[in-house]
Order: C-alpha cells, then sequence, then structure tokens
C-alpha cells in the first residue's frame, strides 16, 4: 500500500513540474512555437505534445505509462493483470490520482482564507 501511494506521489510530482514548473519554461515555450509552425517538421507530434502538457490529466496519463513500464507497475502488482494490459492501466490510476490530488490542491489554493 505504501508502493501504491508512493508511485500516485512521485506521479503527481513530475506531472506537476512537467505542466507547472519554471524549470521547463523553456522546453516548453519552444514546444509551443513549434506547434503553432504548420511548416515545422513533425507539425501534429508537437501539437499533441504542446496540448498534453498544459493538462493535469493527459500529462499523468503518460507519465503513468513509463512509470509503468520502467520503474513500477502496481496494477500488475496488486491485480496480477499481465504487464502489457497493467501498463494501460498504470496510465489510467496515474491520471485519476494526480487529478484527484491536483483538485484537492486547487480546492485550497482557491479557498485559503485571506489574511
Amino acid at each position: 500500500m505504501t508502493q501504491l501511494l508512493l508511485w500516485m506521489i512521485m506521479a503527481y510530482g513530475i506531472s506537476n513540474i512537467l505542466v507547472y514548473g519554471s524549470i521547463f519554461n523553456g522546453p516548453r515555450n519552444k514546444i509551443n512555437e513549434w506547434a503553432k509552425n504548420v511548416d515545422s517538421i513533425g507539425y501534429d507530434f508537437w501539437v499533441f505534445l504542446a496540448d498534453m502538457l498544459k493538462c493535469m490529466m493527459c500529462t499523468p496519463t503518460w507519465v503513468g505509462f513509463f512509470f509503468g513500464i520502467f520503474l513500477y507497475s502496481p496494477v500488475h502488482e496488486l491485480l496480477g493483470v499481465s504487464l502489457w494490459v497493467s501498463w494501460f492501466f498504470d496510465g489510467m490510476l496515474a491520471s485519476g490520482s494526480v487529478w484527484a490530488i491536483n483538485s484537492i490542491i486547487e480546492w485550497f489554493e482557491t479557498n485559503r482564507p485571506k489574511i
């Protein structure tokens, strides 16, 4: 259970850094620039990547896929699903858990007391 919770928090952390982190402003700006240029090589890929990096539900899906493949697959370990199938559900688990964590944090940010 601790591994599952840690996995979700790590997925949130990485997704939060990718979507909002100032350290990735340069790469995000470059990707957005390429996504606006119809003549750029791989235009559709850049549009997909630019849209994904704006979304706290989309980015963790891919983070979950990569975590499941390269780090640890909680769906495979906890439910005994085959690896190929579990990687897909790892993405869904990451997306849902990160969305829930992010929603709670955003609620506290908008409803904090005014001092």
